[in-house]
């Protein structure tokens, strides 16, 4: 059975499975791989079907913390996210000024060696945000300057599993 496009509600969707850019996560190098696209020749809409979102934000913040190289701007902000945190609950937990978080997720300032261990511990340590919606999804960053380039792909036991990281 053949779905409309839920925008033109004309054209019927065609669903393949493809390699797909994760910007939407606000870090500028996540790929996620055979994930469900659906097409609408009709007016060109895209819609992407991304199961168990919060698994996937877990093992993206977990592959994050435990890489061996500085964290950049966008991870720090993805990873304050994933926590759950305002800009201003993550400065007191840092024990710090909002405005240095600030300079830290804008890539204006790093993060000294002491609060990045820390962050990375409390990402192991801290139970995360569980839902996800919309309006949260649409403040992730867009920032362009980290490195990492992360490949997730769907287990067997449908757990998210970084395929590389580099």
């Amino acid at each position: 059975m053949n779905t409309l496009c839920p925008v033109c509600q004309e054209g019927e969707l065609e669903v393949s499975r493809e390699n797909y850019r994760y910007t939407e996560s606000g870090l500028p190098n996540v790929t996620l791989e055979n994930i469900e696209v659906s097409h609408c020749a009709a007016c060109g809409e895209r819609i992407v079907s991304i199961a168990r979102l919060a698994d996937l934000h877990r093992s993206l913040a977990f592959a994050i913390a435990s890489q061996r190289s500085r964290l950049s701007a966008a991870e720090v902000k993805f990873l304050r996210k994933y926590l759950g945190w305002s800009s201003a609950s993550f400065a007191k937990v840092m024990g710090t000024a909002p405005a240095t978080v600030s300079r830290w997720e804008s890539g204006k300032q790093p993060m000294g060696v002491v609060a990045e261990h820390l962050l990375r511990v409390l990402v192991f340590r801290e139970k995360p945000v569980e839902e996800y919606p919309s309006e949260k999804l649409a403040e992730l960053a867009l920032d362009d300057s980290g490195p990492v380039r992360l490949t997730m792909r769907a287990g067997r036991d449908g757990d998210w599993q970084v395929k590389q990281a580099a």
